[in-house]
């Protein structure tokens, strides 16, 4: 059996956003009936990423929770956030041309970092349903994140759950 949900959300404009998302996957556990079987959440955006991690209860002067102001920080020490033309190959010429053909303006597309960024975490996460619950241990959370800073953006959130 398979059973698929989606849902939208907001990013915020210039700087990197984190989404838990883990009533929302519940839900859809619930929802679909399913009792034994896995639950995947995935992102279509190349510049985001899912993972899952424990609530850190602490926040950062930024605003985000800790734990996640670290793994920002450790990202921005490794793959600094693209704030010139050419701190990164990436765009050349020709992704800049595609982009302006397709409505996309120069600052947008120096998004490099995010791209990085999310191809290093992933774009999903899948977890185990046992009894009908999403088995995500005593303390895990599940969080959407959009590393694209270069303006605030709709993303589309899919979850699919398999099994019985």
């Amino acid at each position: 059996m398979v059973f698929k949900d989606s849902f939208t959300l907001n990013s915020n404009h210039r700087a990197v956003s984190f989404h838990d998302i883990t009533d929302k996957v519940k839900e859809a556990v619930k929802n679909s009936g399913i009792r034994d079987g896995i639950v995947v959440v995935y992102s279509h955006h190349t510049t985001c990423s899912v993972i899952t991690q424990e609530c850190a209860f602490d926040m950062s002067m930024t605003g985000l929770e800790t734990l996640q102001q670290d793994l920002v920080n450790a990202f921005e020490d490794w793959i600094p956030t693209c704030r010139h033309e050419n701190m990164y190959l990436h765009p050349g010429p020709k992704a800049l041309k595609f982009a302006e053909e397709h409505g996309e303006d120069n600052f947008g597309c120096h998004n490099t970092d995010a791209h990085l960024r999310s191809s290093i975490i992933g774009r999903s996460v899948t977890v185990v349903i046992d009894d009908g619950v999403a088995d995500l241990g005593e303390f895990g959370r599940v969080h959407f994140i959009d590393w694209d800073q270069t303006r605030g953006r709709t993303r589309t959130v899919k979850i699919m759950v398999i099994g019985e």
